[in-house]
């Protein structure tokens, strides 16, 4: 009895979700979705201090980009290393230089041909790491964002 509970509520979960998706407000639809933590159903969340925070405010809060060319760590994609370097002009990510990805195999070097512009575009578009991974270059890109988070938390004026 208790199964067939918590298959309507998955079931109407993700109904809401849906939704909320096919009405473009996806957001509003998760946030219906979870208990009550302090906030309401339009876009907020508990703070600290549990009271409501709304969410585009901390976004907005978060440290802007500043200007410059900021280099990220190197990480192992299995096949090689790859890293990058974000550059930076009015506070906005205007391009990505790999400076290092796997290229010994004629496979990598035809994949990472293929997946490397395609990331470098998302990120720009998306003026930040949450991108997809591209299919069948999950190493690389997996790779390729560690090392570019690395650039813009540097570009946020971090160590």
């Amino acid at each position: 009895m208790k199964s067939t509970a918590r298959h309507a509520a998955f079931s109407v979960a993700v109904a809401t979700l849906v939704g909320g998706l096919a009405t473009g407000n996806a957001q509003a639809s998760l946030w219906s979705m979870l208990p009550d933590l302090g906030g309401s159903q339009s876009g907020t969340a508990p703070d600290v201090a549990g009271k409501p925070k709304s969410i585009a405010s901390a976004t907005a809060a978060s440290a802007p980009l500043q200007d410059g060319s900021f280099t990220g760590r190197t990480f192992d994609a299995y096949y090689g290393q790859v890293q990058v370097k974000a550059n930076v002009a009015g506070g906005k990510i205007t391009s990505i230089d790999v400076l290092q990805f796997p290229k010994d195999r004629s496979t990598s070097r035809y994949i990472n041909s293929q997946a490397l512009p395609m990331l470098n575009s998302e990120v720009i578009s998306a003026q930040g790491a949450k991108v997809d991974i591209i299919s069948g270059a999950t190493l690389t890109s997996e790779a390729y964002l560690r090392s570019l988070k690395t650039a813009l938390k540097l570009a946020h004026g971090g160590p």
